[in-house]
């Protein structure tokens, strides 16, 4: 499950204080759900759930493009941020506090899921549990949009290895001071749906910034895979 030293930094530190609510999709996601929604169905009979939603920027997009969406995650502060906004906007969504080791939710209940950089925050045994609660509630053929951060990160040479593999303590690059963090290697991810799956594409994506004193490299994985 996302630890608690995850969870209390995300609560306490980030979205308890209003920080990181974010209020627009990100465009990895968005590209996702235009290319690899159902094409066979109303959008409204296409249901989408996200895995450590937070403030549920990428399901308001979602939803007002006609979607039916549902959202968990560990933070309370963020699922309340969540609701507010929908209910101020006319949308509808599902939002669950809830740890997404333990789905509240059907087996094939959804037609896609999406994880925006939130399995990538908990240890490999915790992401290996979601991976088959995410697979149990996906329908087949369905399709899951895993985006967790690369092992060539910056970040990924400050602070110390903790237990599970994943990096604690991180105090450099663009992820420091977000508690801890999982760096994925091209063969993780194969490790990681290696049954049950089929990578449909895996995509490593580098940014580098230059400036005078430093150089810093964001990094992170885009992969889409579909329950057989």
């Amino acid at each position: 499950m996302r630890q608690n030293s995850f969870d209390s930094v995300w609560e306490n530190d980030i979205y308890g204080q209003g920080q990181h609510l974010n209020r627009y999709p990100y465009d990895s996601v968005v590209t996702f759900v235009f290319r690899h929604a159902p094409q066979n169905k109303p959008r409204g009979d296409v249901r989408i759930l996200e895995v450590g939603c937070g403030a549920g920027n990428n399901l308001w997009f979602a939803a007002r493009e006609g979607f039916c969406v549902a959202g968990v995650d560990a933070s309370t502060s963020a699922i309340n941020y969540a609701r507010q906004r929908f209910r101020e906007e006319d949308l509808n969504g599902e939002f669950k506090v809830g740890d997404f080791t333990e789905l509240p939710w059907l087996d094939g209940l959804f037609d896609m899921v999406i994880d925006r950089t939130a399995l990538t925050c908990c240890g490999w045994s915790a992401a290996q549990n979601a991976v088959t609660e995410i697979r149990r509630v996906l329908r087949q053929g369905g399709v899951f949009h895993f985006n967790p951060y690369h092992e060539r990160h910056s970040s990924n040479a400050s602070g110390e290895l903790g237990g599970d593999g994943v990096r604690m303590g991180i105090n450099h690059g663009s992820l420091k001071n977000v508690g801890q963090i999982y760096f994925y290697s091209r063969r993780n991810i194969e490790q990681l749906f290696s049954k049950g799956w089929t990578i449909r594409s895996m995509q490593s994506m580098e940014m580098t910034e230059e400036m005078h004193a430093y150089r810093e490299v964001h990094a992170e994985w885009r992969v889409i895979v579909e329950k057989l």
